[in-house]
């Protein structure tokens, strides 16, 4: 009985044997660790990416909601007189279209083009405080990249200079290069990210741009009719 359980050992050495060493799976978070310490910046690149991204894209969702009455609520109270109510209405309405046509309310009684012109300085305040903070995205998307390159040269300098003094050895080369090239890799994928959310918020600026102008063409119509009148 001793005998062959002995031999049952012998056959489940020589198996493993054959079949050779487990392959060890490669961590995501590990690799992230193995980045070296040029992934502090990146991670704060990151949080500040999600952070302005996310603000940002609330304040101009804020500035541009749609209220399809809005505007013809401000045709039929100017043509009825009632500017106190279309003043009103503006101020209630939290918006950056409100907010132009509030400015032209307020010009009413001067020439048309001085009219514009208010409505216009006011368009591009509220286009700037829309934009605000939006540099921050462009700037991510140039530098997280270099300190991803900065990280992976780094590394490959060490991991020469430790080849240089302690020997080569493939195994140490290639490990050494896969975990040095994760810094390259994050700081890409954090420029990417937000080269994509610079772009899109500015898509959604240039949206509400057109809204306003559209409204503001709308606003001299209506003076325009309500003069002729």
């Amino acid at each position: 009985m001793i005998a062959l359980l002995l031999q049952a050992d012998t056959g489940i050495k020589a198996a493993t044997q054959v079949a050779g060493p487990q392959v060890e799976k490669l961590s995501f978070f590990h690799l992230l660790m193995e980045g070296g310490v040029l992934m502090i910046p990146l991670l704060l690149c990151s949080l500040l990416l999600v952070y302005v991204f996310v603000e940002r894209l609330l304040a101009i969702r804020k500035a541009s909601a749609d209220d399809a009455v809005f505007m013809p609520l401000i045709r039929e109270r100017i043509k009825a007189g009632n500017m106190q109510e279309a003043k009103s209405l503006c101020r209630s309405t939290n918006t950056a279209v409100a907010r132009m046509i509030d400015k032209g309310i307020s010009r009413i009684g001067k020439p048309i083009d001085h009219i514009e012109k208010s409505m216009e300085s006011t368009g591009k305040l509220e286009v700037y405080q829309m934009e605000k903070n939006l540099s921050i995205l462009s700037t991510l998307a140039g530098i997280a990249p270099m300190f991803g390159f900065l990280g992976t040269i780094a590394g490959m300098i060490i991991l020469f200079f430790n080849v240089q003094h302690q020997g080569f050895s493939l195994e140490t080369i290639a490990g050494g290069i896969y975990t040095k090239m994760v810094t390259s890799a994050v700081g890409l994928i954090i420029g990417l990210l937000s080269y994509v959310a610079y772009n899109y918020l500015n898509a959604q600026i240039n949206k509400n741009v057109y809204k306003m102008e559209a409204a503001a063409v709308e606003f001299v119509d209506i003076l325009q009719d309500t003069n002729a009148k």
